[in-house]
């Protein structure tokens, strides 16, 4: 197999207060993922967390026990997190893994021999629950730009990458390849608020911070966090041996999916890095936008934090995931609410997919005891759906390929209103009732089975679950992509109906 691709989510803090908004990256990368494979593409599909800082360590101290075992502990709940919401990760990094901290220190270590680290003295603001330093000139009155929260001023011996020594090469990036960050109101606020004022050397170590990677030739410095957390994309695939088969596999990424606030690090920092070492940078950058309750961020404090296992438990998985792919624009910033959810969830998997299945089934039994062949009996609307059932390939790849993903699922689920459309004019029970038409009512259904069942080949990068429930009705082992067209010779044998999704009361 030739084609490749690899995709990345951030790793994330571990916690146990996971909300809606940290799965929004994760479902998202899942979803593309998932197309990629349905496509036929060799996928491999990284996620993890980053478990090192003063945070951890603060944590750690006031439950009593080591940073290590404060982590092991909570690591699993991201993993089960995961795992609620079926996301098909290939591989979870732990910047604690063995593997990860040699390849951390070997290029710490290869950066500061080639002079690209030099020591210094840091004298700075700094965010602890960011692990972000920070000039005066990039504060918001005073507070830290990313959180809101106070800064304190530091001094310190620490380690410098030379960062501004990238800064040319960075324009130069960005000018030979427009989509490496995207959407591009991103790259317009890198440039103008990064790049253009001049970029200042990075801070890469610290003295005080005492839980992180050794610098092994320096132990009384950490590795900051940075140079630890982004290496993660590469240290998983074996480097520094790029000789190591994954890395010659997969490497560069062809996509790291991250949050918008933190899209400065992956398109300035990550590449610089990788200029440095003389590998490869990505393809591409993509900062997506925050989900947020009534326009602001979700919190414990604020009161509107939720588990994310809480809506599943309640709505379903496929209908926690449906929301956070279909509502929202990617790119764009979007509100989440338990009401949008109802709605979005009773409007097109209740009453659009689930009703539309429910009948189709139904008709099938009722009238042909769940067998059913092509009598190719057509009306001139039969063309008309036929060929927008065969149109989804070529649509749905654009979506995908511009990371349109909410309007690839608005187009897959046109097939379905047009599907409902078709039995409004077809009219089933209208020619059940006239033997002569049996044929022609038996074309009607299967066109429909056939529509449904093409449509799910798709469905499956983003409702996997549902996808499972349909095609195990239709009785088919036709589920993969080389069957993703409209085939006039199926017969379905179909196991008995069942209902996809039950219409959610508002209390």
């Amino acid at each position: 197999m030739n084609k490749k691709f690899y995709i990345t989510t951030p790793i994330y803090y571990p916690s146990a207060n996971f909300h809606i908004g940290h799965c929004y990256t994760t479902i998202a990368a899942d979803a593309i993922a998932r197309f990629k494979r349905l496509e036929g593409f060799d996928v491999f599909f990284q996620t993890g967390t980053d478990e090192h800082g003063a945070k951890i360590a603060q944590k750690a101290n006031e439950a009593g026990v080591t940073p290590k075992e404060y982590v092991d502990k909570i690591i699993e709940n991201a993993k089960d997190l995961w795992a609620s919401l079926d996301i098909s990760y290939d591989y979870f990094i732990r910047t604690t893994d063995e593997q990860h901290i040699k390849g951390v220190q070997a290029i710490f270590k290869k950066l500061y021999d080639q002079g690209d680290i030099y020591k210094g003295e840091y004298k700075g603001l700094y965010c602890t629950p960011c692990e972000s330093f920070w000039t005066n000139s990039q504060l918001i009155d005073g507070k830290c730009p990313d959180c809101g929260r106070e800064v304190k001023e530091v001094t310190e011996e620490a380690y410098f990458f030379r960062l501004s020594k990238y800064q040319d090469k960075l324009i130069e990036l960005y000018d030979k390849n427009p989509n490496f960050i995207l959407p591009l109101t991103r790259k317009n606020e890198l440039v103008n608020n990064f790049i253009k004022p001049g970029l200042e050397d990075l801070c890469v170590s610290r003295t005080s911070v005492k839980w992180g990677i050794l610098v092994d030739f320096d132990p009384s410095h950490v590795v900051y966090v940075w140079i630890d957390a982004l290496s993660n994309y590469i240290t998983s695939l074996g480097y520094p041996d790029e000789d190591a088969p994954l890395f010659k596999k997969y490497w560069p990424a062809d996509i790291h999916l991250v949050g918008k606030e933190i899209t400065r690090f992956h398109a300035i920092i990550w590449p610089a890095l990788l200029m440095a070492l003389g590998i490869d940078t990505p393809k591409q950058v993509f900062g997506h936008g925050w989900l947020v309750i009534n326009g602001g961020k979700i919190s414990k404090s604020l009161g509107n934090y939720k588990d994310p296992r809480e809506y599943i438990d309640v709505y379903g998985i496929d209908a926690v995931r449906y929301f956070v792919l279909r509502e929202v624009p990617f790119g764009a910033d979007g509100t989440f609410s338990e009401e949008a959810l109802i709605n979005r969830t009773n409007a097109d998997l209740v009453n659009n997919l689930g009703n539309l299945f429910n009948r189709t089934v139904s008709m099938a039994h009722k009238y042909f005891n769940g067998k059913i062949e092509n009598k190719d009996v057509l009306e001139d609307y039969d063309k008309s759906l036929i060929d927008s059932v065969n149109d989804l390939d070529k649509i749905l790849n654009e979506k995908m390929d511009g990371l349109k993903i909410n309007e690839a699922l608005e187009e897959l689920f046109d097939i379905f209103r047009k599907c409902n459309k078709y039995i409004d004019e077809a009219t089933p029970w209208v020619l059940a009732k006239d033997e002569e038409k049996k044929d022609r009512l038996e074309t009607v259904l299967y066109n429909l089975l056939e529509s449904i069942r093409v449509a799910t080949v798709y469905l499956q990068a983003y409702l996997p679950d549902t996808a499972g429930k349909i095609f195990k009705v239709l009785n088919t082992d036709k589920t993969s992509y080389e069957f993703n067209t409209f085939n006039k010779d199926n017969k379905y044998n179909l196991n008995e109906p069942i209902h996809l999704f039950d219409r959610i009361e508002v209390k």
